[in-house]
């Protein structure tokens, strides 16, 4: 057996392989691709809290892009923590309620004319663009801009293998030099949004001094938002609703108790979360279960196996709404915690009360489903539902 993030195996369930990753190789080597595995939840959990032995600043994933962007998300301190307080100081609790009631509203704005409609696909009609509309409105892309931008997050996604595709290279250099254009109108003429603010905003450097962002710097805000936002979000939401479709007496409880909600999206993204893994690199040699993992290495963190660990968490693999959940990993942990985890869950909550007060009784068409070909962002590609 072998674990390949990109195999058709792992793309279809990846999660019996996970088992035998940390019942039998809880320190996996894949000679092929050149990089480290950790499976079990203490193993993980300790590889995302010590950014000192595990580092981010080579990337975060197992494929290799041309020239990577300067990313909090691809960043240790002093520099991580600079990038870090900038954005946290742009979501203020009244901005984070404005982007509620935004995010109810355009909601209900998606899903309203999909009543009585007979049947639809929740990837394409609904889950995928509500996240990347909501980056678009972040960011202020113009209204006439904003299909083609959603059509090259699209693209830019997609993942076969551990080089990226070129149809997602020549996705993500337009994306690019469309948000480089941007930022020089913003620059020039600034609105209340949140690429403005970040323009506006210094970063502190590790001597005190204060400096303006780069345009490289504000362009990895906008790549980092939409990739670890607006992707996890579109796959998070299916992911949910088919959980639900399998397991009808909990959905009919959720009708019954909306309160119930937030918990369920919590155990969705314990059980289905669509990050499976987080890669680093080791700054110095680390024993792990008496191995040695030699320094300079690439590491994957399975953070998706490690939310099934039965070391852990009592019965993994079962769905289970009223699971009282200490926690768990899907949104990572340590400095690299995802800054964006109170917006996905709350996108999650609105999305999935909204879907069930229109939809109580849907169904998957089964015969019908895609997985969407990706690396460590696991999703559905289409998801038929007859309403």
């Amino acid at each position: 057996m072998e674990y390949d993030p990109y195999s058709p195996t792992i793309q279809r369930d990846p999660f019996p392989t996970y088992r035998w990753l940390r019942d039998e190789h809880p320190v996996y080597y894949n000679d092929r691709l050149k990089f480290w595995a950790l499976s079990r939840f203490d193993d993980v959990l300790a590889g995302l809290v010590d950014w000192r032995t595990y580092s981010s600043a080579q990337g975060v994933t197992i494929e290799r892009f041309d020239k990577p962007l300067p990313m909090m998300i691809q960043s240790d301190p002093p520099y991580h923590r600079g990038l870090r307080s900038l954005v946290s100081a742009a979501f203020t609790p009244r901005r984070i309620r404005e982007l509620t009631d935004w995010i109810r509203s355009t909601t209900r704005q998606y899903l309203d004319p999909l009543v009585g409609s007979g049947g639809f696909d929740i990837v394409k009609e609904y889950s995928f663009l509500l996240p990347n509309e909501l980056f678009c409105e972040l960011f202020g892309v113009p209204a006439q801009d904003r299909v083609r931008v959603k059509e090259l997050f699209h693209a830019g996604f997609f993942r076969d293998g551990p080089e990226l595709p070129q149809s997602a290279r020549s996705a993500l250099r337009e994306v690019q030099a469309y948000f480089r254009d941007l930022i020089k109108e913003r620059r020039r003429k600034p609105d209340d949004g949140f690429l403005s603010q970040l323009i506006s905003s210094r970063l502190t450097e590790e001597d005190g001094r204060l400096r303006d962002l780069t345009d490289d710097e504000l362009l990895g805000f906008c790549w980092l938002l939409v990739s670890a936002g607006g992707d996890t979000s579109a796959k998070n939401i299916p992911n949910t609703l088919l959980l639900l479709a399998e397991h009808p007496d909990q959905r009919k409880e959720l009708l019954e108790d909306p309160s119930l909600v937030p918990n369920a999206v919590e155990e969705a993204l314990r059980h289905s979360g669509p990050a499976h893994y987080q890669g680093r690199w080791t700054t110095r040699p680390v024993e792990v279960h008496g191995t040695t993992i030699p320094e300079g290495e690439r590491v994957v963190l399975i953070t998706a196996a490690a939310n099934r660990d039965e070391r852990q968490f009592d019965n993994p693999d079962r769905f289970d709404i009223h699971r009282k959940i200490q926690r768990h990993v899907a949104f990572g942990f340590g400095i690299h915690l995802c800054i964006g985890a109170h917006l996905a869950r709350m996108q999650a909550k609105i999305g999935i009360e909204e879907f069930l007060a229109r939809f109580p009784d849907y169904t998957v068409d089964e015969s019908g489903l895609e997985r969407a070909p990706s690396g460590n962002i696991v999703g559905w590609a289409k998801v038929p539902v007859v309403v």
